[in-house]
């Protein structure tokens, strides 16, 4: 009996050796994720007044669906439930009590618009839900001490505006200038930044207007704004209104040097409904590459994205900017799961989510990467100007390092 005691002990001291190395290699699940599955949601507005932004969703969906055809993340199966918010606040807080109530999901993901993911951002933080990869550029988001649970996946708002204003002032020293905005966060923060760059010359801003959200057109402000003698033009809207704006402005006969913000870009959601004729000229600032620039026909990350719109997304159309963003924020949310392997706890979410630095994707502008940390959300500091020619947005100047000092 003895070597049978002496094989126990040294079993039974083997095992115990052995616990903390098991221990630590243990699967870790929080709601949402499984052996089996990745549960995350997001709220997109594909119906209402910033319908236009809804590609970027589906663009979204489609590239998980490729990836599953394709294994999945760590042998997980990803499963994006990506409900309509009409752009409704309400609405949205409705959704995203349902996505992590009912649903369960580890994680909110790329929920777009700044009045909609403000009116949920409360709720999240008290659960700690991850509120990650926000596709809005307001300033609140990168706010890690009061609201550690939501982080940003947007050129930030304000630096952008600061590099409208330092053009305008290189370019157009004498210059007259008209701002149209949004009458919310984002609106007041492109604003903001556009001001700070202006810096002494704000006095140049000759007329001022703002629209809501719900208002039918935008006919009346530009009209307004033409008649205070300005000869340039700082246009913040979305896309229906941006497209509402660049058309009016055309058909108007007004000719300023005219500036368009990131977030109403799209050729084919803003530019093309406005009318081409009435889009050349226009400058904005751009962190991604868009499809139809022959500056990029040989260049691998757009190959491979227009590859992947043609057989996962057909429907789709990659000239549209939103596509693009969804496509890069698709890989964004792949890097943060794959990051976190067998750990899906929704603290290890948020870790991997701020923690990243020099990351680069195949659709990023030259120059441009994406940095995260515990203590500073912004995920893009640096940016592009680039002009539209009547039929591309051409890329000029050197990569502009934003900051709104």
């Amino acid at each position: 009996m003895k070597p049978l005691l002496t094989l126990g002990a040294s079993l039974l001291l083997a095992a115990s050796t052995l616990m903390p190395f098991a221990a630590w290699a243990q699967k870790k699940y929080d709601p949402g994720a499984s052996d089996s599955e990745i549960r995350i949601g997001q709220t997109m507005p594909y119906s209402g007044p910033a319908s236009a932004y809804g590609s970027q969703g589906k663009t979204t969906l489609a590239y998980f669906k490729m990836l599953n055809a394709k294994g999945g993340i760590n042998g997980r199966k990803v499963t994006l439930l990506s409900l309509d918010d009409g752009y409704s606040p309400p609405k949205t807080i409705e959704q995203t009590r349902k996505l992590v109530e009912q649903e369960e999901v580890l994680a909110i993901m790329n929920a777009l618009g700044t009045p909609t993911n403000s009116a949920t951002h409360k709720y999240l933080n008290q659960k700690k839900v991850p509120q990650l990869l926000i596709s809005s550029g307001a300033s609140k988001w990168n706010d890690p001490k009061h609201n550690p649970w939501s982080t940003p996946f947007f050129p930030p708002y304000i630096e952008e505006g600061v590099i409208y204003a330092k053009h305008i002032l290189q370019n157009f020293p004498n210059a007259k200038i008209a701002v149209l905005s949004q009458n919310d966060d984002s609106g007041r923060d492109y604003v903001k930044g556009f001001k700070q760059g202006l810096g002494s010359k704000v006095n140049q801003i000759v007329k001022e207007v703002t629209y809501e959200v719900t208002d039918p057109t935008v006919e009346s402000q530009i009209i307004d704004l033409k008649s205070s003698g300005a000869d340039t033009f700082f246009l913040m809207a979305t896309p229906k209104f941006g497209a509402q704006a660049i058309r009016k402005v055309g058909e108007l006969g007004w000719k300023p040097h005219f500036y368009v913000v990131s977030v109403s870009s799209s050729q084919a959601t803003v530019l093309e409904p406005a009318g081409l004729q009435n889009s050349t000229g226009l400058i904005t600032a751009m962190a991604l590459k868009l499809a139809g620039d022959p500056t990029w026909d040989n260049d691998a990350g757009m190959k491979e994205f227009l590859a992947f719109m043609k057989q996962w997304m057909p429907e789709g159309n990659p000239m549209d900017s939103s596509s693009v963003l969804g496509y890069v924020t698709a890989q964004m949310i792949e890097h943060i799961l794959r990051g976190c392997g067998d750990n899906l706890t929704r603290e290890n979410v948020l870790k991997q989510a701020t923690n990243i630095k020099g990351l680069s994707f195949g659709l990023l502008l030259p120059g441009v990467t994406v940095n995260v940390s515990p203590d500073d959300y912004s995920t893009f500091q640096t940016f592009r100007t680039a002009r539209f020619d009547g039929k591309r947005w051409a890329i000029f100047g050197e990569p502009i390092n934003a900051t709104a000092k």
